[in-house]
């Protein structure tokens, strides 16, 4: 199924740096999240349910998520 990226409002990271290391998300689009690396806008997207990103977001808090 392609994935259709139109309409989504693309909201770069608070933790971004001037070097360019960063990633953007759009969350306005119903049932999926979507990331990428905000040097490729071109590149790969990465999908998630809202659920799913919560979940990984909450791994990070509470640094979980393993090698």
């Amino acid at each position: 199924m392609a994935d259709d990226l139109q309409g989504g409002h693309w909201q770069k990271s608070s933790f971004s740096t001037d070097q360019g290391t960063c990633v953007e998300i759009t969350s306005n689009l119903p049932g999926i999240i979507r990331v990428r690396d905000s040097k490729n806008p071109a590149g790969p997207v990465l999908r998630s349910t809202p659920i799913e990103w919560a979940a990984f977001l909450d791994g990070i808090k509470r640094d979980t998520l393993g090698p």
